[in-house]
């Protein structure tokens, strides 16, 4: 079915705001599991996922690494409040950012972040003109550690703190640059993937660097009036290599996450999948024609989300409903900080 027969509506819901996760579960494995693989929704716990897969299955994971991209400070040298959302790190110290001000800054102003560095106002970004280009004075990875707070989602209420920087990452983050978690993998810890890889499930790895963009909701009536971001994704060699061998063996590909699903369906857009690094603005509607993933390992989604378009894509838009109906009565938590969910294609 295409989506030319969804509007916007079928894919909103009422949500309890109690049910917005505001703090991770004690114990990463210990979040619920709604397994929704068949025709009526399991409840389970996360820790048992390996029983739910079979050896020789294939795991892929996203290992981004979240940076503290949120930065306060105020105009120079009129001392206006302004707050900075570095969306993407460019060579030559220079980033992309979200700059919230009373005023738009000017190029050539400069603005002090944390009472400790200045950065200078380039001018808007080309053709993405929420975002402005500003040049810090050394390497901005360093800064945004040394200076940044973690980016929490606009609908986590409370101030970042040293609960958020270990568990708004996941363990085996790798390549810094997301702005957003990649929270699918956030439920998994050492002992999961020693079980995992005691049930002759092995992982791999594909990295897409998880923009702001991500949180925003489609406003058109029209899905496919909708305008995706772009985000940076690389798939390896070795990755590729792995699925193929999977494959082979009969074994089923499970992606952790939508920005895994996201980064694997991009790099097999032509049909066969190829390794490489690319941008991606892909956006999976239902009809969308699957070509690597099996299994998906998800949170639960915003309403009117383009990633609740996406699982609706995957495991139908009636039975992702249904589910998520299910979820809401048996007072499941959502979003990142949230419970997960097993999805067939």
């Amino acid at each position: 079915m295409s989506s030319r027969a969804y509007t916007l509506a079928d894919f909103d819901f009422e949500l309890p705001p109690e049910l917005i996760a505001q703090h991770p579960a004690a114990e990463r494995s210990g979040s619920r599991l709604l397994d929704g693989r068949g025709a009526l929704p399991v409840d389970r716990v996360f820790r048992e996922l390996p029983a739910l897969l079979q050896p020789g299955d294939l795991l892929v994971f996203n290992d981004t690494r979240v940076i503290k991209a949120r930065l306060f400070g105020e105009k120079s040298p009129s001392g206006g409040a302004v707050q900075a959302l570095v969306e993407r790190v460019l060579p030559g110290h220079e980033v992309l950012a979200h700059v919230r001000a009373s005023k738009s800054p000017k190029p050539g102003s400069r603005l002090r972040f944390a009472e400790a560095f200045d950065a200078e106002v380039l001018g808007r970004a080309g053709a993405d003109e929420a975002l402005f280009r500003l040049r810090f004075p050394s390497d901005p990875f360093a800064l945004l550690q040394a200076h940044g707070h973690v980016p929490l989602p606009p609908y986590i209420t409370h101030a970042d703190g040293a609960e958020d920087e270990a568990r708004y990452q996941t363990v085996f983050a790798a390549r810094p640059g997301a702005v957003a978690a990649p929270t699918a993998s956030l439920h998994f810890d050492a002992a999961l993937l020693q079980a995992l890889q005691a049930r002759g499930v092995p992982r791999a790895a594909v990295t897409l660097h998880v923009g702001a963009g991500t949180f925003q909701p489609v406003r058109a009536e029209t899905i496919e009036a909708h305008r995706m971001h772009s985000e940076w994704f690389e798939v390896s060699a070795a990755t590729v290599q792995a699925i193929d061998a999977t494959r082979a063996a009969g074994g089923r590909i499970v992606a952790v996450g939508t920005t895994t699903l996201r980064a694997l369906e991009s790099a097999a857009r032509d049909g066969r999948l190829r390794a490489g690094a690319a941008e991606t603005d892909l956006f999976i509607t239902p009809g969308f024609p699957f070509r690597v993933v099996d299994l998906l390992v998800t949170n639960f989604h915003l309403p009117k989300s383009t990633l609740l378009m996406l699982v609706s894509a995957f495991a139908g838009h009636g039975h992702v409903r249904a589910l998520y109906r299910h979820a809401i009565e048996a007072r499941y938590r959502f979003f990142s900080y949230g419970d997960a969910m097993l999805l067939a294609r």
